[in-house]
């Protein structure tokens, strides 16, 4: 099975932080200027999707500290720890900018820039400058063992069907679940009134009967639909889909008749970065049609390079279209959300799951 870099993510991250620890508040890097210390997702550090990197700069392996969340590699950011380059997904670019976390990126300086996905690119761009740069892309939707439902979903509004009672599991994220009631209701996740927040909390909380959990981890809504434990995986990336299809498992995913939710991820470089050479090295490494590929063909995702599509799993390519990103516009794709935005959907999800 992909993706089964976790334990020794963990243990990599434990001595990343003793050695931050040693080094002062700040991490090693303050002492030298010869490392590069990428906040990053677990899983990504794999070297291949960096190769030309190492190749221009074989002297050095970057130094990386892990997160499991958004929310998580925010405040790291926040408080002050060391880093040089960050790779948040979209929703969350415009926090980084807004705390002046990040500087503009020079896209003169990346070799491989002009061959990006422009639909892609562009969400990258805040107040008018270019911030972030995409590098996988993904879409969140219904995941649904078929073999296990007399009936399949067609909608986001069929997820609360009476004939799911007890048989799904959804993403525990308010950001995720408001979208998913939002569109259910057929409203602007976006552009809600007080009174439509409490109609999407309310909407909520007549979905609990149909939920047997919440899943946290790609890990753990894959075993759960594996086991059959649950029927519907809500909110499931296609990773979902496609590691229980080469599994052999009766899956399918589904386009909701309100679209799927669609983002990407992308890269950043600190605004106190001291190895502003190294990050832009790099970052151009990571957008490399070979690298890119590298990394969506072992998680599933798109590429933001356009080069990498003819280099992916050409199944994949024909099942989530990512070889035409025109595919986007029929998706709900995120938007970066302010602070506010992202307060009052945690906190209506917190209301929501300890609803009796």
């Amino acid at each position: 099975m992909k993706k089964t870099r976790v334990l020794f993510a963990l243990l990599v991250a434990a001595a990343l932080l003793l050695a931050a620890c040693a080094g002062g508040p700040s991490g090693p890097a303050e002492q030298r200027n010869d490392s590069l210390i990428v906040l990053e997702w677990s899983g990504y550090e794999e070297e291949s999707y960096w190769a030309p990197f190492a190749e221009k700069h074989p002297e050095i392996y970057p130094d990386y500290a892990f997160f499991s969340e958004d929310a998580e590699a925010l405040a790291k950011a926040q408080s002050g720890f060391y880093f040089d380059v960050v790779h948040p997904c979209g929703s969350w670019w415009g926090l980084y900018v807004e705390a002046g976390l990040v500087q503009p990126i020079d896209t003169s300086r990346l070799e491989n820039f002009d061959k990006l996905f422009p639909e892609l690119v562009e969400h990258g761009v805040i107040n008018g400058q270019q911030y972030f740069i995409p590098w996988d892309w993904a879409y969140e939707s219904i995941t649904v063992r078929t073999d296990l439902v007399d009936e399949l979903p067609t909608s986001w509004a069929d997820l609360w069907d009476p004939q799911y009672r007890g048989q799904i599991a959804i993403f525990d994220s308010g950001e995720s679940t408001f979208y998913t009631a939002a569109l259910a209701l057929g409203l602007d996740p976006y552009n809600t009134t007080p009174e439509q927040d409490e109609q999407i909390k309310q909407k909520l909380i007549e979905l609990k009967p149909n939920l047997l959990t919440y899943w946290a981890d790609y890990t753990e809504i894959n075993q759960l639909l594996a086991s059959g434990d649950v029927a519907l995986g809500a909110n499931t990336w296609n990773d979902a889909w496609a590691t229980l299809n080469d599994e052999g498992y009766e899956v399918e995913y589904v386009d909701p008749a309100e679209g799927r939710l669609s983002y990407a991820c992308g890269f950043g470089i600190s605004a106190n970065s001291r190895n502003v050479d190294l990050a832009y090295d790099y970052i151009d490494a990571l957008i490399d049609a070979q690298s890119n590929a590298n990394m969506a063909n072992d998680y599933y995702y798109g590429a933001a390079n356009r080069d990498s599509v003819p280099l992916l799993d050409p199944d994949l390519v024909d099942k989530f279209g990512y070889d035409d990103l025109s595919v986007l516009d029929e998706t709900n794709f995120q938007h970066p959300l302010t602070q506010e935005q992202r307060e009052k959907m945690t906190r209506i999800w917190n209301e929501v799951k300890s609803e009796q």
